[in-house]
């Protein structure tokens, strides 16, 4: 598995495979053929159909001026991978080369020919039953098992991931108004903190913070403000939602916060080595599932479980996601991505709940629901991953209709 820094990327939103990967794409053209006149892209499979809502092209054009750029929408041609690109680039000498590009997920690509990114492998371990078997024989925990593998220099990077988490989310509680786009969605974060209810109780004012804390970060991703992948974009809000929330409540050191972030990253590595974190791959299981999921084993960790109760955690977070499509209304990631990341804070402190009480006599392993998830993805409908052509995105284009 690779190193939690391709996992814990530091980024534009709103979307990791259709942002992220784009930018990367095209600044990497832009470096690697400096003498290219004009540029042709086309944009394929869900990068096509949700591409504008993403920014895509946006982000393409931008990245490769002041060279000429035409972004070409293929919405028909079947494709080896849903998020695929071909970037043609053109030479004074009238000569032109082609490259197929996919945009893999969690901001990482891959260019026929040209470039397997070198995300080294640093874990050996396959699995999460492997990683636990280590660490039992070992006596280490599973922070012990990210700094034998990583050393102390990860810690430092996930303390810049921490810093950029907590300041989206500062950004995000300042900012009113209304998101870009023909949506007209309002910003929410700011409200949720701010407003007083008069039969309240603790428990809801503490929820209420989780939510606010979603919101903003939820809401600066679909802005295109700079977020963290946790593990993507789309799914950036969950995991500093509750970790800032514990912080704030129990004045919990920085440092066990740092180490709560590698904690939910090896959950997040397993899920990406045997699973997916792609939307377009599937579905929202993929991206908001596995968010939650990692939210939950940070949380456990926080919440000093075993690794057996941090397993339950993640694995009933996961559990409890299945089957949940990614349909993006109009291509933004704004309805309804940015309320799923809100529930899913919450819903991975009810797992971690749940493991406190349950994790002994928990029968379904990590491994099984990551292999069950990405079972479902492959068997959910082409429409319901990342196409804004099924479910919520279909309903709501049909209203507008009438």
């Amino acid at each position: 598995m690779k190193s939690l820094r391709y996992l814990y990327r530091i980024g534009h939103g709103p979307s990791s495979s259709h942002s992220i990967g784009p930018y990367r794409t095209a600044k990497y053209f832009k470096k690697r053929y400096p003498d290219a006149i004009s540029y042709e892209v086309i944009l394929y499979g869900s990068l096509a159909l949700t591409g504008r809502g993403h920014l895509t092209d946006k982000t393409i054009v931008e990245t490769l001026a002041p060279t000429p750029t035409k972004i070409v929408f293929d919405y028909k041609t079947a494709v080896p991978h849903p998020n695929t690109m071909d970037f043609t680039l053109f030479f004074e000498d009238g000569k032109s080369i082609t490259k197929r590009v996919f945009s893999v997920g969690g901001g990482a690509i891959k260019i026929e020919g040209e470039l397997e990114e070198a995300e080294e492998e640093v874990y050996p371990e396959k699995n999460f039953a492997e990683i636990s078997t280590l660490c039992k024989e070992k006596g280490w925990s599973l922070v012990d098992y990210v700094r034998h593998y990583e050393g102390d220099e990860i810690f430092e990077y996930l303390r810049g991931v921490w810093k950029q988490m907590l300041t989206t989310i500062d950004n995000g509680l300042k900012a009113t108004g209304e998101l870009p786009g023909t949506l007209h969605v309002k910003r929410r974060a700011y409200e949720f903190l701010t407003s007083k209810f008069e039969y309240e109780s603790a428990v809801g004012r503490a929820y209420r913070s989780i939510m606010a804390f979603a919101f903003a970060t939820g809401e600066e991703n679909a802005a295109g403000g700079m977020v963290v992948t946790a593990p993507t974009c789309g799914s950036a809000a969950t995991m500093p939602a509750l970790l800032k929330y514990y912080q704030k409540m129990y004045d919990v050191p920085e440092e066990r916060v740092i180490e709560a972030l590698a904690v939910g990253g090896v959950f997040g590595n397993v899920i990406k080595q045997n699973g997916s974190i792609s939307g377009a791959e599937a579905g929202c299981q993929a991206e908001i599932g596995s968010a939650c999921s990692m939210t939950a084993a940070a949380y456990a960790y926080l919440k000093k479980l075993s690794i057996d109760g941090i397993e339950c955690a993640a694995e009933v977070a996961m559990e409890h996601s299945l089957g949940s499509t990614c349909d993006p209304v109009g291509g933004y990631v704004q309805i309804p991505c940015i309320e799923r990341n809100v529930l899913a804070a919450t819903r991975a402190e009810t797992a971690v709940r749940l493991a406190e009480y349950a994790s002994d006599t928990h029968s379904i392993s990590f491994d099984t629901i990551v292999q069950t998830m990405i079972e479902t993805g492959r068997d959910l409908k082409k429409a319901y991953r990342e196409t804004s052509k099924g479910g919520l995105a279909k309903e709501i284009k049909v209203r507008k209709r009438k």
